[in-house]
């Protein structure tokens, strides 16, 4: 008797842990953390790397975003701020793995290496990363990066500019020949390059003499050096200051100096009322939400995404109408629309020359894997197809009309 009950005890058993294995290959997303048979998950706990907190515009961006977007979608978050590109990374994503996070986020470009690792050691988690160029080629499951096409905002803002310029142009403050604007960079990265790139092609569409100056502060935030960079413009002859640095030390600059200033990521019109005429921000609420009904549902995220000006990705902040010229607003709302209809590319070829020359191709470095031999064409149709092949920016040009300077 007990040897018919033990080996109907044991028939049951096999029979469960068949289903159990058939269960779980039957699942769309195995990467999902406590999924279940759906690969769904119903309650989440997201954790998020900052380079920076608050007191940097474009970190303050991203809090602000996956608080947003946290808070509607009754998803439990954990900051952890100040973490810098190093193996500090690796560790605070440990940390958050530790602490039961189902996905992970970092923000800056230098990040991406220690994510990778992470997520290589942690294949049940989600790992996201911002502005970074790896995912499409490491080929992980629960790796992915993410960007949007903040080319179109800039070219946007850069509307603004050339709006304030053909201001004082009109004024008799400047002349058509004086009409040159100051950029202060962070980085030569193509990221840098393709903002402000499109930031003097919108300034240029409305005003054709238009030059630009830029130098580089080899940091993403600090405030002295930017502060440094955007005076030694004001002082080379620069009567309008864009940035695509981190802190507040341009903005200030500009508001002491009385010269007009485009912003990033954020209005600087409390500290700057007098100077400030708009900015150009990527909102990543969208983003979140997208990641975390992904993991709810067990889909796949997508191993580069790309937001838009459509998708509400891409946006501009109010106007200030103490500094900006009258019309602006008109202005950028009618070229808005026509950047989501496609009448605009914003990089279409005939409307710049490098070196003197239109180009008609362009091999653009879109692959990071190190054993890639060759480059991707990304000119087709007389426009340049930015974040097309992967998320993050690749248009590395050096056009006419930009100078760099030391």
């Amino acid at each position: 008797m007990f040897k018919k009950l033990l080996s109907i005890t044991l028939a049951a058993l096999m029979v469960l842990s068949l289903a159990v294995v058939f269960t779980g290959c039957g699942s769309e997303n195995n990467s999902v953390a406590g999924s279940s048979s759906s690969g769904a998950k119903d309650s989440l706990k997201f954790g998020f790397i900052y380079l920076h907190d608050e007191n940097s515009t474009y970190d303050n961006n991203f809090l602000t975003a996956a608080k947003e977007a946290c808070e509607k979608m009754g998803v439990e978050m954990i900051n952890k701020t100040n973490i810098d590109e190093s193996d500090a990374c690796k560790e605070a994503a440990l940390d958050l793995v530790d602490q039961g996070c189902d996905i992970i986020f970092a923000d800056s470009f230098g990040h991406e290496d220690f994510m990778i690792e992470a997520a290589k050691a942690n294949p049940d988690v989600q790992f996201l990363h911002a502005t970074g160029t790896k995912a499409h080629t490491e080929k992980l499951a629960n790796f992915h990066n993410a960007f949007a096409s903040i080319y179109e905002g800039r070219y946007l803002a850069g509307i603004a500019a050339g709006m304030k310029i053909n201001e004082m142009i009109e004024a008799g403050k400047i002349t058509k020949d004086e009409a040159k604007m100051g950029y202060v960079g962070a980085h030569p990265y193509a990221e840098v390059k393709s903002g402000y790139t499109s930031f003097y092609l919108g300034a240029k569409s409305v005003c054709p003499t238009v030059t630009m100056e830029v130098k580089f502060t080899g940091s993403w935030y600090d405030e002295t050096l930017e502060k440094e960079a955007a005076n030694k413009l004001i002082a080379d002859g620069c009567v309008l200051i864009s940035q695509h640095a981190d802190s507040m030390g341009a903005p200030t600059a500009c508001e002491a100096a009385g010269v007009p200033n485009v912003s990033y990521n954020g209005s600087t019109v409390k500290a700057c009322p007098n100077t400030f005429i708009v900015s150009s921000k990527i909102n990543w609420a969208p983003y979140f939400e997208y990641a975390i009904n992904c993991v709810k549902e067990g889909k796949a995220i997508d191993a580069d995404w790309t937001g838009t000006v459509a998708t509400g990705s891409v946006q501009l902040t109010e106007v200030n109408e103490k500094a900006a010229a009258k019309g602006t607003q008109e202005a950028i709302d009618a070229a808005k629309a026509d950047l989501e209809s496609g009448k605009i590319k914003v990089f279409d070829t005939a409307n710049f020359t490098a070196k003197g020359a239109t180009l008609d191709s362009y091999m653009a470095d879109v692959d990071s894997d190190p054993e890639f031999k060759g480059d991707t064409e990304v000119i087709k149709d007389g426009v340049f197809e930015e974040s097309k092949y992967r998320s993050a920016p690749y248009f590395d040009i050096d056009i006419d009309g930009i100078s760099v300077i030391e």
